[in-house]
């Protein structure tokens, strides 16, 4: 079992398996009805932090590389440049199942609470 504290996540750099860089995560969104992290926010593109955009990465897509200290996402750097995403102004609605189950199915997870 590994449990981690938010802030030694947040800034963890996200790879695929090839090794390519797709960005660090900015945040981490949990349910607190059922205490389940749901959401990694990714941050990817842009340079110096302009012109990125977050994604929201179910928690169960990204697995746990502890001696690089890093999380493997097995996407490739188009399927998240196609992804649905947003800006640091527009977060969505991170509440709505619909929304969320569709997320789910983009990256091919099931959501927790199905």
């Amino acid at each position: 079992m590994s449990i981690l504290s938010s802030s030694s996540i947040s800034g963890d750099k996200v790879v695929n398996r090839n090794g390519e860089n797709l960005g660090e995560i900015k945040d981490l969104m949990i349910d607190l009805e059922s205490g389940h992290v749901v959401y990694a926010v990714l941050e990817f593109g842009g340079f110096l932090g302009m012109g990125s955009k977050l994604f929201a990465v179910p928690l169960s897509a990204l697995q746990l590389d502890s001696p690089d200290h890093q999380f493997i996402f097995d996407q490739s750097k188009e399927k998240l440049e196609n992804a649905p995403g947003f800006d640091k102004d527009n977060w969505p609605d991170f509440s709505d199942r619909m929304w969320g189950s569709d997320i789910h199915a983009y990256y091919g997870v099931s959501p927790y609470w199905n």
